[in-house]
């Protein structure tokens, strides 16, 4: 053996001094080898939807609710199935309701309880003991094992079984330990959660859709367009502040800012009241009424929404000529804007304009903040900085998340990969370098790491501006389209400056040959591999299919309530267990409340199933790898300890 790698096996003898140790732990990993593969489940898309999602998250796109039906079979009626499943994925709100009606709760609890351990036990199949021991809760872990390992139906187990449900009921400890067991279920029946992008956004509950996912035992996330720019904002982007702020205004998403967030508005509100005084409503009036505002505040609203807008257009000019690379001087034309005539010039034609009551747009220096709007981007700035809520999940998404990813031989990105007319991939020229495909994605991702961890001042700005650009840009592989037109929208009546061209890769992902080529490309076998991704609703209305090319799953079905006209569901999710692939379509949810009193469930339709043509184990996935990896180290430190390169030591 050489002198590193024994270096190397020392310090892995600090975990494993001796034979008996290493022997123990190879036993235990070939073990978990054959294990079957554990349950993925993907969203993505979820727009601020807190309470569908919340719901979504809880009974696992219907996972728990098959559970149920394996467990239970014929033994248990419809209507105790659905309450059943509504315990798990609510266990406090439904007890109380129980609690109400249930004229004998000892005996609710201890029948309750059992059929609540059979769950348990059917959904740890697939786990070792060790694995299913780190997802109970500590205050019950040692009496939810001895209930699990335990065969009640021997005579001489079933008075320890028995008593040991009755004493917890006499010690009032059965709300908790249900609440524990249901807890367990949640975890045990979902090994992997993906989130493919755009958790902000239209939606009243991003922040809240954060903490839960913060929450999960096992979590990563793709970052969505509309995720950079609150990430960007949370690190200083004026650009992306001011996008984050506009849109909040536009869906009247006031809770994630002021309540989630506890940004202060009011400087922003004082300079909108103060500038437009009288607003065009027509152009600012909200996308979704908040009912908890009157009048008067929806008209602040309006007002605020169009101060923060003309701000966002200012600095997006700003940044653009700083970034000549960036190709995006075609959104460069306030300068061209004439008032007088009510007109402006976008790539080389005129249109008419509905509004031109902009009266801190200086034609001569048309970019430029006037020194109030500054001292309101400076307070708003200052507001995001200090935001110690958005500052946590900031630090998460940058720690859970990534551009893409590649686990178990599916490739996960949010929007699109920019190619030509002819297939292939278009190019990005940054400092006399171009990058496409892999590369490209690689490249913005260095970029939105600098952003957060850089020192040096002038890459963590270029960092800061690359959030921008991966929000809105051409080559912007979370959002790949030619432009995004939101001055036109405001302030153009001719609906044709409205169009923001697809990017050619949206139109040809039913095509399998450019899917190959880009599995190929990020390392992937297109023979074994899928690639899952959102970012542009599924039209299903007219007819679209999620299903792309028999190896695409686009999962964006419309859970924002804004799209539901649009796909006529609301939302796709994806599970992906040792059989196969199961992707599922969601009806608009109601309520919690509704969900928790009425038992009123969205329980999935299944749109298209992809079985392995194998069952998969542990050993087939990426953990398999891992594991057998530091199988082979662990046999190399065996054969140390025998040849005598290292000595062995006591635990």
């Amino acid at each position: 053996m050489d002198e590193r790698l024994i270096n190397y096996l020392k310090i892995l003898s600090k975990q494993y001094p001796n034979v008996d140790a290493v022997c123990t732990e190879i036993i235990n990993l070939e073990a978990i080898l054959s294990l079957p593969k554990g349950t993925e489940h993907f969203l993505t898309d979820i727009h601020g939807e807190y309470e569908a999602f919340t719901h979504v998250l809880r009974n696992a796109s219907g996972v728990i609710k098959r559970k149920i039906d394996e467990a239970f079979g014929h033994t248990m009626a419809e209507p105790e199935k659905k309450s059943f499943a509504t315990l798990i994925y609510y266990p406090k709100e439904k007890m109380a309701l129980i609690g109400k009606d249930e004229p004998d709760m000892k005996s609710w609890y201890k029948t309750t309880i059992y059929k609540l351990i059979v769950l348990t036990r059917i959904s740890a199949i697939k786990y070792t003991r060790s694995k299913v021991r780190k997802t109970l809760p500590e205050n019950f872990r040692y009496i939810i094992e001895e209930l699990l390992h335990e065969k009640e139906t021997l005579s001489s187990k079933q008075e320890y079984y028995n008593r040991i449900i009755e004493t917890i009921i006499e010690v009032k400890q059965a709300e908790d330990f249900i609440y524990a067991l249901c807890s367990v279920i949640r975890k045990l029946v979902v090994d992997r959660l993906h989130i493919v992008g755009d958790i902000y956004d239209r939606g009243p509950g991003a922040h809240i859709i954060l903490d839960e996912i913060m929450e999960h035992h096992s979590v990563d996330i793709q970052w969505g367009n509309h995720d950079i720019i609150w990430m960007g904002a949370a690190l200083g982007s004026d650009a992306c502040m001011a996008n984050a702020l506009r849109i909040s205004l536009r869906y009247a998403n006031l809770e994630t800012l002021e309540d989630g967030y506890g940004i202060n508005l009011l400087p922003l509100a004082t300079f909108a009241m103060e500038t437009y005084p009288e607003v065009n409503n027509s152009n600012f009036i909200t996308k979704q009424r908040n009912e908890l505002l009157n009048d008067k505040e929806n008209d602040l609203v309006s007002k605020m929404h169009k101060a923060i807008a003309i701000i966002q257009f200012k600095l997006e000019g700003q940044l653009i000529l700083r970034n000549p690379e960036f190709d995006m001087n075609h959104r460069l034309f306030l300068e061209s804007l004439n008032k007088s005539d009510k007109t402006i010039i976008i790539e080389g034609k005129k249109y008419e304009l509905n509004d031109v009551d902009f009266p801190t747009i200086n034609s001569n220096n048309p970019y430029d903040l006037t020194e109030e709007e500054q001292l309101v981007v400076e307070k708003l700035r200052r507001s995001f900085l200090t935001s110690d809520k958005l500052q946590q999940h900031a630090e998460f998404l940058y720690r859970k998340g990534s551009i893409y990813l590649v686990f178990n031989n599916n490739l996960l990105f949010h929007g699109g990969v920019p190619i030509h007319e002819d297939l292939s991939f278009k190019a990005f020229r940054f400092k006399e370098k171009e990058y496409k495909g892999k590369a490209l994605f690689d490249f913005f991702e260095d970029y939105v790491k600098k952003a957060y961890y850089e020192e040096d001042e002038q890459e963590k700005q270029q960092g800061l501006d690359f959030m921008w650009y991966l929000w809105n840009g051409e080559y912007s592989p979370l959002f790949a389209k030619k432009k995004m037109t939101t001055f036109e929208r405001y302030f153009i009546n001719d609906k044709s400056t409205y169009e923001e061209v697809e990017n050619p890769y949206f139109k040809n992902r039913d095509h399998e040959p450019l899917l190959d080529q880009i599995l190929a490309d990020f390392g992937l076998n297109p023979e074994v591999s899928n690639i899952i991704s959102g970012h542009v609703p599924v039209k299903t209305l007219k007819g679209e299919s999620p299903v792309k090319g028999n190896k695409m799953f686009v999962i964006d079905g419309g859970f924002s309530k804004a799209y539901h006209n649009t796909t006529g569901i609301a939302g796709y999710t994806l599970t992906y267990n040792s059989r196969g692939m199961m992707l599922v379509a969601h009806e608009p949810f109601e309520s919690i409340q509704s969900a928790i009193e009425h038992e009123v469930d969205i329980l999935p339709t299944t749109v298209y199933t992809k079985e392995n043509h194998k069952r998969l184990f542990v050993s087939d996935t990426d953990i398999g790898t891992d594991l057998r990896t530091s199988i082979d180290s662990l046999k190399l430190l065996l054969e140390g300890f025998r040849k005598g390169y290292i000595k062995q030591k006591k635990r």
